[in-house]
């Protein structure tokens, strides 16, 4: 054991080194404090009703709060018999948030490098480089979670990958399954389809390797362990993967229900899709970060010349400066963003060194994918490739903001960038080294150059609707045209010298980088001085950069950032303890109103995964103005809106809500979706139902108004568990202010499963039968029960392949020993 501690001791201080790293990053969450990200404080508002019964001890999958009722598996969701939720509980336990995400991109991206054979002081390097890229750190500061932590799996699926095509097939299968579990876990499905889209090229070059070298049988027997990995993979994601499959092609980003409407009629809009598109000339933020701008949000100094035009002009101090941080510093053609993709400089030219000297044929694989990656980022920008894997590759057209697949861009170039690096170390040709070195820096060098010297060459600082700013920048201002043109040329001056300042930074790092690589190639260095040279170099570049992103302010205490208090409206409502009224917030955006569920079961909320059928409603019917009779159906009791005397939100009760459940006096058969939409243009829900005519067999008797005394009402609530009592003297077709899904749902009639069926184009129906009933309408979705026990036995094996693998590794290493 002592001798086994000794042999790993330097993997311990790299550990030792990653930890305090972190420490010293996030320092400000280990003193409880949390990044007041803006996403997690709106995703919150859609957990009120779940956190409600979790804290009873109750699990629910389904979930009113939000957009008059979804299921929770794109919300919360335990999973329980998933492996790698308690590995996930455990990360969270052991490190506040995001600690515990770094913390294993770190660790995973050094396992990769070291399987790469790199020493140890490189492979921190090269996960340092990774770990540290602008986007993962953006994405922190936003509050992406999950795609943060899907990223970070990114490094250990591959060296699990690459030690199967190595021979250690069991090893590598076993690490592939866990990682590939963990992956899949986070539930990020875009950027798992993205690494395996560049697993699918590696797959491609190491099958034409192992033709070309008559290697097809281990080629063969590694697929075969890494096929039986992905499946074991899946299994222990069984209940997660099921789920999200069942309710997927119901979301928004299944098929459409409407033929009139100028969506596609499957996934998403092309242009909602390639919204966030890289510029083509946006990608030399690899190199120099803020070529582009960076953030959105202008972030002006006293000395700007903004500032400057701005008080010139009689601005107060403090008016400069409101108005200057209103102005964005960032002049691509994204509707908004955080940062740019920096990967370091240093780093950036060490992938270009490797592009001329790394001998190992991954060096490929890498080009490709960056090639691939980059050309899919473009989107609407230039759409030649983007639009051929839109319209015919499976799954594609369901992702939006295609910028991102650049996070497995920032895993390629540290990888190519350290292959060359150590190709440095083991190549003994070091003339021919030195002259390809000197190539390497001359190109990114020069191009760092000729931006930090003469900018406009290649860069206008201006957007596409530069023109269009200075106009809006007129009337908001009320201020002429010229001063408004001399405001807008400030700030492309402010652009050009920030452009310039980067250029410069970044031009000083390759020189540092060159400097090393010379120094070792002049025999004034050895390996471990080179090495611990670059770990420094790329933890300098990469800290500076991201400290712009997320930095000491990022930080506050979790007081300030719990729930909004309620509003005078909100107490007002609040006193009414019906269990299940909806209220609607006219002052928000239905689609992404995150404070009004916080409090109340809510039609509006925000969820990228709602239901199709409840946007297209909300498009259709409250897009050119509210429309009362779907409110009514909804059971909206409240409606919130400002004051027109005040300019204070008020409250207005809806008399005319439909309740829980009513009867309903004629139906109103239709041919289709659209019909179904067209009929509740202009009608009473009390009086009429818009059904499909494929329901009209669960019709059987003919609808009457009701007599006195008919009645049914909600007797108990749980949202997936929702308990009525009907009595009528005759057969009664009645209405339920629930969402229909039909996925899950069950309809009991005194403890007798019996049909039911959509009305009003979103809404539950059935026909009751006369006389007292007890009516249940209870969730229980096969995908995620049975899905659960698939999981179960999945993750069983994973225990065991993972046993079996270090049970292999030990005889093996007794074997080399004899």
């Amino acid at each position: 054991m002592n001798n086994w501690f000794k042999h790993n001791s330097l993997h311990f201080i790299i550990i030792t080194l990653f930890l305090a790293i972190c420490f010293v990053y996030f320092n400000p969450v280990f003193e409880g404090k949390t990044l007041g990200q803006n996403d997690v404080t709106r995703a919150q508002s859609t957990q009120t009703e779940i956190n409600a019964y979790k804290a009873k001890g109750t699990t629910i999958l389904w979930t009113n709060q939000i957009h008059g009722g979804m299921p929770t598996y794109q919300i919360w969701a335990p999973y329980k018999s998933n492996l790698t939720s308690w590995i996930v509980n455990a990360i969270n336990y052991t490190f506040p948030k995001p600690a515990g995400i770094v913390i294993i991109l770190l660790l995973g991206a050094y396992l990769l490098f070291c399987v790469l054979k790199l020493n140890p002081w490189l492979a921190a390097a090269g996960a340092i480089a990774f770990t540290f890229s602008s986007y993962n750190i953006i994405l922190l500061v936003a509050g992406h979670a999950n795609q943060a932590f899907a990223i970070a799996f990114f490094a250990p699926v591959l060296a699990g990958i690459l030690l199967a095509f190595r021979g250690r097939h069991l090893t590598g299968a076993a690490l592939t399954a866990l990682f590939l579990a963990m992956e899949i876990r986070a539930n990020h499905i875009q950027m798992t389809y993205y690494l395996l889209l560049a697993l699918l090229v590696l797959v491609g070059i190491e099958l034409y390797h192992a033709i070309k070298q008559k290697t097809t049988a281990n080629f063969g027997k590694a697929m075969g362990y890494l096929a039986v990995a992905t499946l074991l993979a899946v299994a222990v994601n069984a209940s997660t993967l099921w789920s999200t499959y069942e309710y997927g092609k119901d979301s928004i980003r299944g098929k459409s229900n409407l033929t009139t409407t100028k969506e596609p009629s499957n996934g998403l809009d092309k242009e909602y899709a390639y919204q966030w598109s890289q510029g083509l000339g946006e990608s030399i933020t690899f190199l120099v970060p803020n070529a582009y701008g960076g953030s959105t949000r202008g972030s002006q100094n006293k000395d700007s010349n903004v500032i400057k035009a701005l008080t010139g002009v009689g601005a107060d101090p403090e008016q400069a400066q409101y108005i200057a941080n209103a102005m964005p510093m960032y002049w691509g053609d994204k509707p908004f963003t955080e940062g740019p993709f920096y990967f370091g400089a240093a780093i950036c030219f060490l992938f270009v060194l490797g592009l001329f000297i790394v001998k190992n044929h991954l060096k490929w694989w890498l080009l490709a994918t960056v090639i691939l990656t980059l050309l899919l980022s473009f989107g609407k920008n230039w759409p030649l490739v983007s639009d051929l894997f839109f319209d015919y590759f499976p799954l594609y057209n369901k992702f939006r903001a295609v910028e991102s697949i650049l996070a497995v861009a920032g895993l390629c170039f540290p990888i190519l960038a350290l292959l060359a690096v150590n190709e440095i170390i083991t190549n003994k040709n070091k003339g021919d080294l030195f002259k390809k070195t000197k190539i390497a820096f001359y190109i990114t060098g020069g191009l760092s150059l000729i931006i930090a010297v003469v900018p406009g060459l290649l860069l206008s600082f201006k957007s596409n609707s530069h023109e269009q700013f200075i106009s809006q920048l007129s009337q908001m201002l009320k201020i002429d045209a010229s001063t408004a043109n001399s405001f807008g040329n400030a700030l492309v001056e402010d652009r050009t010298a920030a452009a310039k300042a980067d250029a410069l930074r970044s031009f000083l790092f390759i020189i540092a980088a060159f400097g090393l690589l010379w120094a070792y190639l002049k025999d004034k260095l050895n390996v471990t001085l080179l090495s611990a040279g670059f770990l420094i170099l790329v933890t300098i570049d990469m800290w500076t950069v991201d400290k712009r992103y997320l930095n000491q302010d990022s930080f506050v205490s979790k007081q300030d950032i719990e729930q909004p208090k309620p509003r005078a409206v909100d107490e007002i409502i609040l006193k009414d303890k019906d269990p299940d009224y909806k209220v609607i917030d006219l002052t928000e955006n239905i689609l992404s109103d995150a404070t009004t569920p916080y409090f109340h079961k809510s039609i509006g909320g925000y969820s990228a995964a709602r239901l199709k059928r409840f946007d297209e409603l909300v498009q259709a019917q409250f897009s050119k103005g509210i429309n009362p009779g779907v409110l009514s159906m909804l059971n909206t009791k409240y409606l919130i809106h400002n004051n027109p005397e005040t300019k204070i939100p008020d409250v207005q009760i809806n008399t005319e809500a439909c309740g829980h459940a009513w009867f309903v006096k004629n139906i109103k058969y239709v041919q289709n979706p659209d019909q179904e939409m067209q009929g509740l243009n202009n009608f009473n829900p009390k009086e009429l139902a818009i059904v499909n005519e494929k329901y009209k067999p669960f019709i059987t008797s003919p609808t009457t108004e009701a007599a006195p005394g008919d009645l049914i009402q909600l007797t108990s609530y749980a949202p997936d568990h929702m308990i009525y009592r009907s009595n009528s003297s005759k057969p009664q077709v009645a209405i339920f202010s629930e969402i229909y899904y039909d996925k899950g749902w069950k309809m009991l009639i005194d403890g007798q499963e019996k049909p039911y069926f959509s009305a009003d184009y979103l809404l539950r129906a059935a026909q009751l039968p006369a006389g007292s009933h007890k009516i249940e309408f209870v969730f229980h979705p096969a995908s995620y029960y049975t899905g659960e026990k698939i999981s179960l036995a999945g993750s069983v094996l994973l225990v065991l392949a993972l046993g079996a693998s270090l049970y292999s590794e030990k005889k093996s290493r007794k074997a080399d020993k004899a």
